[in-house]
């Protein structure tokens, strides 16, 4: 296909993904998004879709619907998103890619891991790379990768990206993320706490502006979204994560590097506070994340309710 509107709905049995009861499995896969296939090559392609019930209704798992529509709400105010997404690489036994069978490596503080180099400090440099240009081929908007603070993690960053486009191009680098690894014999998690102890869990911080923030004088807008979303704080929280709020919990401590999750903060340059923003799980759903910002900062939502908008 030349075009998304080449490529046709599919359907499939919603009972064995658990999206639907056996007696009535039917589900829809509606394309939305087309890249290039970096594995089977030209002229083949990945298809992003959106899942609909047998009722057209989008299903449970369908974040993308309400997020595009309010997408859609704000669309004058160009929104720009830019989405930093953490991950650990794993071997099959679960046990980080790289670390010793039985013990660990030496200390975060101690040794230079993040934005490393040598085989003693970094671990599985050959596998970012191929994710990296696997994303490149495949049209999505990468735009840098680096090695984390704990070994065997690493980040990369997709962005800018306006309005709906971010949860599609950043859902798009986790799949290609998962099946690079899977030729490599490893497993990528977004946990955002995959070791417990001193080591520094998983976020997906996420870089946010509207225009009006990025014109001369957008310091006062910048502000007023702060103000917003420091009123916001527990909806913001519960929508951060796919477990409303539970993987955070084990993340966002107020130690290695993160602000406590019952707190609101924002500062200039402080890596502890919660407004640079890193409020977001590494496993957290883009879609919710740009949606929640947008419903906060510009359709000025308040409290833990949402405002359901009529179709346009």
């Amino acid at each position: 296909p030349s075009y998304l509107a080449d490529v046709p709905e599919w359907n499939f049995d919603g009972s064995s993904t658990a999206q639907a009861e056996g007696s009535n499995s039917d589900m829809f896969l509606v394309p939305v998004r087309m890249f290039r296939d970096p594995f089977c090559l030209d002229p083949n392609k990945l298809v992003l879709c959106e899942v609909l019930k047998y009722n057209r209704k989008p299903a449970e798992t369908n974040l993308r619907h309400t997020c595009k529509k309010v997408m859609e709400l704000v669309k004058d105010s160009h929104p720009w998103f830019g989405m930093e997404q953490e991950y650990t690489l794993l071997g099959i036994n679960g046990h980080p890619y790289g670390w010793p069978d039985n013990g660990f490596p030496g200390p975060q503080g101690e040794c230079p891991y993040y934005c490393g180099v040598g085989a003693d400090k970094v671990y599985g440099r050959d596998i970012v790379e191929s994710h990296y240009k696997a994303c490149l081929y495949a049209g999505v908007k990468i735009c840098g990768t680096n090695a984390e603070v704990m070994p065997s993690q690493w980040e990369f960053q997709v962005g800018p990206c306006e309005g709906i486009e971010m949860g599609d191009h950043l859902w798009m680098a986790r799949f290609i993320l998962h099946r690079v690894c899977e030729d490599f014999g490893v497993v990528a998690t977004l946990d955002p706490k995959p070791m417990t102890g001193n080591w520094n869990g998983a976020g997906c911080h996420t870089n946010y502006s509207t225009e009006d923030m990025r014109r001369e004088g957008g310091l006062k807008h910048i502000e007023a979204a702060i103000e917003k979303l420091s009123k916001r704080h527990d909806y913001h929280i519960c929508v951060y994560d796919p477990r409303g709020g539970r993987d955070n919990s084990r993340r966002l401590t107020g130690h290695h590097e993160t602000s406590n999750i019952f707190e609101f903060s924002a500062g200039v340059a402080n890596r502890g506070a919660s407004i640079r923003i890193p409020r977001q799980a590494a496993n957290c759903d883009p879609y919710a994340v740009t949606e929640a910002i947008m419903r906060t900062t510009v359709l000025n939502e308040t409290g833990v309710e949402t405002k359901d908008y009529a179709e346009h």
